[in-house]
């Protein structure tokens, strides 16, 4: 039997020893800052919901979020008091929820179980890893210019990503500035950690969410779940992402570089001249 893992569940980073070799100057040992993955367990009324390998760092805006793009609560008055729990074996994040909203939580209850950033490890059936997802309308407008502005900010704001070159970030532009930005070990979670920073702090949805990862379908419904009408990464998306944005109505821009960038759907919201 392997030596048990050590867990250190509320720090994001950690310097770990390492022996680096190169051509020029052979071995020398020194010490890399690596992005900490924890198991972070979501608990709805006492019972586990997802277990998710995760960063530990903004555990209150993940678990809102997933709550909230995973269909579990309606909005943030669903959710009655949250409180995160560290141990030596992980994180628990502990949410009680409305009378109502637990008793629907409680007859479709599921159970997630995956590796880092999986986002449909544990669906009850194939029509729900391809559910319908509600249509956006929206009159927002973005120049392309704008959009590259704002994915140069989500890059200057990724400390997490910098310091480690293992964290994914997802942000949210509007009215001209990044208004949030959260980073995980996982795409999915810190896009969850974005819907929940926003719901928490009572943000609108009218803006772009902004990724640093590729787009798959479920960036696609977590976004569509959101409501935000335009979606920005900087790497491609799947046919399967593009079809799903094509039906919700996003605006879906993928491969965004210093140098341009590419629209998949709705186009008329980008002034592109």
């Amino acid at each position: 039997m392997g030596e048990a893992l050590e867990i250190r569940p509320l720090e994001a980073a950690l310097a770990v020893p390492r022996l680096r070799w190169t051509l020029a100057q052979g071995t020398d040992a020194g010490a890399r800052v690596t992005a900490e993955e924890t198991p972070v367990a979501l608990v709805h009324d006492g019972s586990t919901t997802a277990v998710m390998m995760a960063t530990p760092a903004d555990l209150e805006d993940f678990a809102v979020g997933f709550s909230l793009t995973e269909g579990l609560v309606a909005s943030l008055a669903d959710i009655r008091s949250l409180e995160v729990a560290a141990s030596e074996l992980g994180v628990e994040v502990r949410l009680w929820l409305a009378p109502e909203r637990a008793a629907q939580v409680a007859a479709r209850r599921r159970r997630l179980a995956g590796p880092t950033g999986c986002g449909l490890c544990g669906v009850e059936s194939l029509a729900e890893a391809r559910r319908s997802l509600a249509r956006i309308e929206s009159a927002l407008r973005a120049a392309p210019h704008e959009l590259l502005a704002a994915m140069q900010a989500l890059s200057e704001a990724q400390d997490l990503g910098r310091r480690t070159r293992a964290a994914h970030a997802a942000g949210f532009w509007a009215c001209g500035e990044l208004v949030a930005a959260r980073e995980d070990v996982g795409r999915h979670n810190a896009l969850d950690k974005l819907v929940g920073a926003l719901a928490r702090r009572d943000l609108p949805p009218e803006g772009v969410v902004l990724l640093t990862s590729r787009v798959s379908v479920e960036m696609v419904q977590k976004t569509a779940a959101l409501g935000a009408p335009i979606l920005c990464a900087v790497s491609a998306p799947t046919t399967l992402a593009v079809r799903a944005a094509e039906a919700a109505g996003l605006t879906l821009v993928a491969v965004a570089r210093s140098d341009g960038m590419e629209v998949f759907t709705r186009p008329e919201r980008l002034a592109l001249g």
